[in-house]
């Protein structure tokens, strides 16, 4: 993924809980557009790394046996403060509810213990045959590379 919202990930209970930090840095890309004289990450990428945390926290549950895990729906967005350069987006998503290939996330990012972001989010877990845009090998592959991502991100967890 071009932008990774989550630099690592802190606390993982699988089935229950993940918590993440974001820290975001001065010389990001979009930073030079957006309010160029008051740089602050936009909305709608605190909301993704809402959502790539519980990307997260759903595959660490599933044992990485979904190939894709799309976003269906954002329930309740609240945006309470800005976040500058050089301020970590402490992230926190709990699993509320899972029914079939859905699954409902509590998600919550705050910085130095203020609220910044909240959201339900609904994630839907497919399959690479559900898909039907991946091969057999494109999925093993897909597996492989998500797995790398995760050791990269979960590095600091104990085991």
């Amino acid at each position: 993924m071009r932008f990774c919202q989550l630099d690592k990930v802190t606390e993982l209970i699988p089935g229950v809980r993940l918590r993440g930090e974001r820290t975001l840095r001065a010389n990001e890309d979009y930073l030079r557009d957006h309010f160029p004289f008051f740089p602050v990450m936009p909305g709608v990428l605190m909301l993704e790394a809402l959502f790539q945390a519980g990307v997260w926290l759903v595959r660490s549950s599933d044992q990485f046996e979904n190939s894709l895990i799309m976003l269906c729906e954002v329930k309740n967005a609240k945006f309470a403060n800005f976040v500058e350069p050089g301020e970590t987006l402490e992230i926190d998503v709990e699993i509320v509810k899972r029914e079939a290939n859905l699954t409902t996330i509590k998600a919550s990012g705050t910085k130095s213990g203020v609220a910044a972001v909240s959201a339900r989010l609904i994630l839907k877990q497919v399959t690479a045959a559900e898909s039907g845009i991946l091969t057999a090998s494109g999925a093993k592959f897909s597996k492989i590379s998500v797995q790398e991502q995760w050791e990269s991100l979960a590095s600091g967890l104990a085991e």
